[in-house]
């Protein structure tokens, strides 16, 4: 779990580091060449009391306040560096041996699949690589990174949620002239399917419904879990949806349905396999590896759905560019074909407002644990022990970075020729997926997915909301492993054939393929498979 919400994180990492480590923090005295303080209103619990009431707006409206590039924060239990500042960013990202993510990632990984004791001794074994590239932490993400990079195993699985998700639009028509449903509900589904069986393969577990909404059901309860204060009472229907969903994994294994699964899911069976983890384990890991594919990845394609089709302009240009990539022929019936690998190349609109979605609305957070006295660049000391925090919402809300209209919604903000009076954004500045070697591995697929998924619903289907006005729903609510908001409501909608497109068939296809879409600087700065990019 790369990133997490901003105040969750924040009551977590606090009451994780305990109480000997709080007074060995507290009684230390603050160095002259630490980052500034910033002081609560209330002692001790303002930051805290902040944080809950505006989320992960909260560090936004500090670092407005004080225009500082890193500051302190003294919680209870933790002392936290936020940084605020790009260039400090990018420093951070290249210490990532003592500015470790690692580490936490780990502890944070036992804790919500509920491993034993066993597996999260293993699970630290050289558990920031500091030995070489051996241990199930080190191995683990290697394994995922070489299976995500765009190759035939990857396109390999997005035809596969592709063909799920034709299957799902195809549902749609039938013979009245409307269907009604709501939109994040009719995503979670289907986008919950088509991810899971992409991965699993023909004996995917989640194409039980029951396992399905068991996972829904934990991941709901997960912050609760994660701070860990009698979760058997306080958490009791999450900690029983992960048990079903771990003990459907079981089976899975059981029956070798891991055999005939994608490569990530052969690659990350055979590297616990490799480290000793009993398969009980490897199945509760493998329920925090589902926290990673879907719970984005659905809110992403709520935003860019429900955003696209609030702007006719947009809804109107996307389509014409979708045009593009749409062949028909009408032998005897007519068949229009879709082709999805061309929307990496052809359909920069389509690309850059998923760019835009992302930044829009993306507030998750990237953490590091100081393990030795550190000085950034030449001036800030970060104390061992202490927490970094680099929360995407303050840079992605910077008007230096992104210009005057940075609280806007601008789908042409990342197209290459903008216009003269559009600021050209520094790649870098997007920090949706992360960045450095903790950059996330499933771009690429979460991509696919989103563009595949965006492009067959806008090119079949015309969308109005029931109660007439689009309006966006609040996200008070995010849950901890979100880096996407998440709506606190549902949209309710009424789904009809576009005019001019009620007859005939579709098809959908992707070529293997090594272009990529450079959503992030180092797509194009390091391209480590040679790929090419849009």
């Amino acid at each position: 779990m790369p990133n997490f919400s901003n105040a969750a994180l924040l009551i977590i990492l606090a009451l994780s580091l305990g109480a000997v480590t709080f007074l060995k923090l507290a009684s230390s005295p603050r160095n002259s060449r630490e980052p500034p303080t910033i002081s609560a209103s209330l002692p001790y619990i303002g930051h805290v009391v902040g944080l809950m009431r505006s989320k992960f707006n909260y560090y936004v409206q500090l670092s407005q306040q004080s225009s500082l590039p890193i500051f302190t924060l003294n919680l209870p239990g933790a002392k936290m560096y936020i940084v605020t500042s790009l260039e400090l960013v990018q420093a951070i990202q290249k210490k990532s041996k003592v500015l470790a993510f690692a580490p936490i990632e780990a502890k944070f990984a036992s804790k919500v699949c509920g491993t034993s004791a066993d597996a999260h001794q293993i699970l630290m074994n050289n558990v920031n690589g500091d030995e070489g590239d051996w241990g199930l932490s080190v191995e683990s993400y290697a394994a995922m990174r070489s299976a995500l990079l765009s190759s035939p195993d990857l396109d390999k699985m997005n035809r596969v949620m592709i063909q799920s998700i034709a299957a799902s639009l195809d549902s749609l028509e039938g013979p009245a002239d409307k269907v009604t449903l709501k939109l994040a509900q009719w995503l979670r589904s289907n986008v919950t399917l088509a991810t899971t069986n992409s991965i699993y393969g023909p004996q995917n577990p989640f194409k039980d419904d029951a396992v399905a909404d068991a996972f829904w059901q934990f991941e709901s309860q997960l912050m609760t879990i994660l701070v860990g204060v009698l979760p058997s009472i306080t958490a009791r229907k999450g900690i029983a949806g992960r048990d079903k969903v771990a003990k459907a994994f079981e089976n899975y294994f059981r029956i070798d349905g891991h055999k005939n699964a994608s490569i990530l899911m052969r690659n990350r069976y055979e590297t616990s396999a490799k480290n000793e983890i009993s398969e009980e384990d490897i199945a509760r890991f493998e329920v925090g590896g589902s926290i990673a594919i879907l719970v984005n990845t659905v809110p992403a394609a709520f935003w860019m759905l429900l955003l696209v089709y609030s702007y006719p302009g947009l809804l109107n240009d996307i389509r014409k560019e979708l045009d593009s990539v749409v062949s028909k022929t009408v032998d005897n019936n007519l068949v229009r074909y879709l082709d999805i690998t061309l929307l990496k190349t052809k359909c920069l609109l389509l690309t850059s407002t998923f760019q835009e979605v992302l930044r829009y609305r993306s507030m998750g957070t990237s953490i590091r644990h100081v393990m030795q006295d550190t000085v950034l660049n030449d001036q800030w000391l970060l104390k061992k022990d202490c927490m970094v925090q680099m929360p995407s919402r303050i840079i992605h809300t910077d008007s230096k970075i992104w210009g005057t209209d940075v609280d806007e919604f601008n789908p042409r903000r990342f197209l290459k020729d903008q216009g003269q009076n559009m600021k050209r954004p520094n790649p870098a500045a997007f920090r949706a997926f992360g960045g450095g070697t903790t950059l996330c591995p499933g771009r690429h697929f979460a991509t696919n997915e989103v563009l595949a998924v965006v492009s067959m619903f806008v090119m079949r289907y015309d969308m109005t909301p029931t109660d007439g006005e689009w309006s966006l729903p609040k996200t008070d609510n995010t849950n901890v492993a979100s880096v996407i908001m998440e709506p606190d409501t549902d949209v309710e909608v009424e789904i009809s054939a576009r005019k001019g497109f009620e007859e005939g068939r579709w098809i959908y296809d992707l070529k293997d393929s090594e272009a990529i879409v450079a959503m992030v600087a180092e797509d194009s700065a390091e391209n480590p498979a040679g790929e090419k990019t849009a």
